[in-house]
């Protein structure tokens, strides 16, 4: 794949767009010098349709005068924008910087709108019904891309209408979550464990919490051996918000439930990130958003 990232592209391009608008000036000079004056008006001997008849008349002025208009123009748009290898132009245009622009000025455009949730409790703007109507808008051209249209998640992305929390589920956490993101990390556990079969003992331990289905013989024989485990998911596996360690008794499984799943997670550990929105947002539509997101879990408190 490196090769169509390497520096050797743009300079290629560059290389083609100046040699066709050289290629194009030089035809357009050659063309004009080679005609024959002398045979002007007489027919080329090419008969179209049995009555159009070609004749060897040169070319408008007014059209070469464009083609040559055409090419310069084309000149000074390669000297002012970039387009020549690594040519940043002479005005200093990119798409990021129109990008951010174009953002700029519609958050100050909507600025208005959400200025009267900013000073509201997320609690109350959750019961506004325009405040969630644009929530609703935030959230499924943003976030239903990996939590689902219905906020329900999948594999590896988290449900976020039950009240299954990894940071916890307050407000102020939400908009911390889809301000700065999350990294959450497991790290393989095996060798602290112990060999295979203890772990797979600490895998029916971990299912009996829940009450899954489950070995009693290998959960009492996983019980000690859990203890490597406790530091971050708690002594009753109950798990930790403040690093975001999962609760293990609640039969809710993010990266798939059963005894192969569990020795997957202890083996070799899982690595799950949610990128930062904070760039995306303003903090009055993170602020809106949030309030969105807590009422799927709280709607009776949202009434």
């Amino acid at each position: 794949m490196s090769d169509f990232t390497s520096a050797f592209w743009p300079y290629f391009i560059s290389a083609i767009v100046i040699g066709g608008i050289v290629f194009c000036m030089a035809l357009l000079l050659l063309t004009s010098k080679s005609h024959d004056a002398a045979h002007t008006g007489e027919s080329t001997g090419h008969v179209y349709d049995e009555d159009i008849i070609e004749m060897n008349n040169p070319m408008p002025k007014w059209w070469m005068w464009m083609f040559v208009i055409t090419c310069v123009f084309g000149v000074v748009y390669l000297i002012l924008y970039p387009g020549l290898g690594t040519w940043s132009g002479k005005l200093g245009w990119t798409q990021v910087k129109q990008y951010q622009q174009e953002v700029k000025e519609s958050n100050e455009r909507i600025a208005p709108i959400y200025a009267k949730y900013a000073g509201m409790p997320a609690e109350e703007v959750a019961k506004d019904a325009k405040a969630m109507a644009i929530g609703e808008r935030l959230f499924m051209n943003n976030c239903s891309q990996c939590h689902g249209s219905d906020a329900q998640g999948s594999r590896g992305f988290p449900n976020l209408t039950d009240k299954d929390w990894l940071y916890g589920g307050a407000p102020e956490t939400i908009a911390q979550t889809i301000t700065h993101g999350r990294n959450g990390m497991m790290p393989p556990m095996a060798a602290a464990v112990g060999n295979a079969d203890d772990v797979k003992n600490v895998a029916h331990y971990v299912l009996s919490l829940s009450d899954s289905q489950h070995d009693t013989n290998r959960a009492a024989l996983g019980k000690e051996k859990f203890a490597a485990c406790a530091a971050c998911h708690g002594v009753d596996g109950k798990g930790n918000t403040a690093i975001g360690a999962p609760n293990l008794s609640d039969d809710i499984w993010l990266h798939g439930a059963g005894e192969a799943a569990i020795i997957e997670r202890i083996n070799h550990g899982k690595n799950n990130q949610m990128p930062a929105q904070g760039s995306r947002f303003t903090p009055e539509q993170i602020h809106v958003l949030a309030a969105y997101v807590w009422r799927f879990s709280n709607g009776e408190a949202a009434k």
